[in-house]
């Protein structure tokens, strides 16, 4: 059994726990980090000297931390041919696109749009900074709805390791209530990834206990 600490309304927590759910991996969850404490505990940090999650032990390995990471290990002990390709050549595919949803589409959501939108004080937010961290985050969803017009998933007609890491963030993007521009072929492509009863379990997470409390 898989243990994974972080809370569930982590983002990365829950890229690793849909990875892990659509695996059929058996895993035990321990709620850790912001009001759950736990990941500031001199045994956690044993783990996790950065405090973050989340944070796995698999099978009795050495802790394992960073969700780039835990997803390529979780692909390479578990994943079958069409999520991630033995061929180095189409799995190298699959990796691109994972690590520029990791690098250039998470990124550019979590700390200049999400964080904001919903964790500071309405005084202290800057609308057009937002909005234009909006901007700059669509120009990037438009180069994966140029890529989902040749197939369904992001890299393949499969879901791969790719829309674990790029799919996972599009809940929080069509939840906020920012103003979105014209997407068809990312809404479809989210409309699909609803269908999936992990995504609906692991990421489609409520996420007020984030919310800015006066």
């Amino acid at each position: 059994m898989i243990k994974v600490w972080g809370r569930a309304s982590s983002s990365n927590v829950q890229s690793v726990m849909w990875c892990i759910a659509e695996l059929d991996l058996p895993f035990e969850r321990i709620d850790a980090g912001l009001m759950y404490g736990v990941n500031n505990t001199s045994d956690y940090l044993a783990m996790n000297p950065n405090g973050t999650v989340p944070t796995i032990i698999d099978k009795g390995n050495p802790p394992l931390w960073e969700s780039g990471a835990i997803l390529r290990y979780l692909a390479n002990s578990y994943a079958d041919n069409s999520f991630w390709p033995d061929d180095p050549v189409h799995r190298a595919d699959i990796d691109r696109w994972a690590e520029w949803a990791k690098v250039s589409v998470q990124m550019n959501f979590n700390k200049p749009i999400f964080w904001p939108a919903i964790r500071l004080n309405p005084e202290e937010q800057h609308p057009e900074h937002l909005q234009g961290a909006i901007t700059v985050f669509e120009d990037k969803l438009r180069i994966a709805q140029e890529k989902l017009r040749h197939s369904s998933f992001l890299a393949s007609e499969d879901l791969t390791l790719a829309d674990i890491q790029f799919g996972h963030i599009l809940y929080r993007y069509f939840e906020l209530d920012i103003k979105r521009a014209a997407l068809p072929g990312i809404e479809d492509y989210y409309a699909r990834l609803i269908q999936r009863p992990h995504y609906r379990n692991h990421v489609m997470i409520n996420f007020d206990e984030l919310r800015y409390r006066p």
